[in-house]
């Protein structure tokens, strides 16, 4: 039987304004799974991602990651607390945030000097996350000096260096290039292989389908919408239209959903 690794209970947010970041939502992303969380803006996408990481905690309801209720007692410093850490990465959308250390050697390397390891397996982490991800020639450079889709890399290699379970992607194709936007979907087709537990929220409706098992749509009232296999979803019209993430001039041709230039699959807003 295949284990849950985030269990969500009538969780809502309310931010410290007053404002609604989620509201009554329930859902169980389960082992080696590639989860899809779609919506418009600030329908509460990064909101629930911020819960599945342990960054915010529900205002009511529970979050819980295998088996253990994600609570701020929880998560201080503690078994409980390193283990969480180190099994689940967080991309968040905005990556540069995460960039600290003088060079993108030093960057991922940074999680494995956490893990107490010998300085040669760190060495050879690094190097791996060099060679996999193709930042061997910025080794030296400092993050902050590189291309978005080149920090978000670095990123990613600080994330994977520690060998994390679970993966939870926020907008990771977000106000990137193309040739970046297709990259990331390749990678995580492989992680996919891997067996990685995924979780990406987006609202770019091209890379569904070739990176999700199932798909759960948030509302622009903060609640799921609806859930189902990517497919159903992408080809539900009405559905799309009701949580505004297709523009009137979208269709279904031939079993695919077709999308005019002036849909809400690109902008770049931060979601809450």
């Amino acid at each position: 039987m295949v284990s849950p690794v985030f269990t969500v209970e009538n969780a809502s947010y309310h931010y410290p304004d007053g404002r609604v970041g989620l509201a009554d939502t329930a859902l169980v992303v389960r082992e080696h799974e590639s989860l899809v969380v779609v919506g418009a803006n600030a329908s509460g996408k990064s909101t629930l991602l911020g819960l599945l990481a342990g960054l915010i905690f529900p205002t009511s309801g529970q979050v819980s990651a295998f088996g253990v209720g994600l609570t701020e007692k929880a998560l201080e410093d503690g078994p409980f607390s390193r283990s969480f850490r180190q099994r689940v990465g967080v991309l968040l959308q905005d990556t540069e945030a995460m960039l600290f250390n003088a060079t993108v050697y030093d960057e991922i390397a940074f999680g494995p000097l956490q893990l107490d390891l010998a300085p040669e397996q760190v060495r050879e982490r690094v190097e791996d996350m060099l060679d996999l991800l193709g930042l061997r020639s910025v080794a030296d450079q400092p993050p902050h000096l590189l291309s978005g889709g080149e920090q978000r890399k670095v990123a990613l290699g600080a994330i994977l260096a520690v060998s994390p379970e679970v993966l939870l992607f926020d907008e990771p194709t977000s106000g990137l290039d193309p040739r970046f936007q297709r990259w990331f979907v390749e990678f995580a087709v492989e992680l996919r292989k891997a067996g990685k537990t995924l979780v990406t929220a987006t609202h770019d409706l091209h890379i569904v389908e070739e990176i999700g098992d199932r798909v759960i749509v948030l509302g622009e009232d903060h609640r799921i919408a609806a859930e189902g296999e990517p497919h159903a979803i992408l080809t539900d019209l009405d559905l799309l239209l009701r949580v505004n993430l297709v523009h009137e001039h979208a269709h279904i041709h031939e079993g695919e959903l077709h999308i005019h230039p002036h849909a809400h699959l690109h902008g770049h807003e931060h979601d809450e």
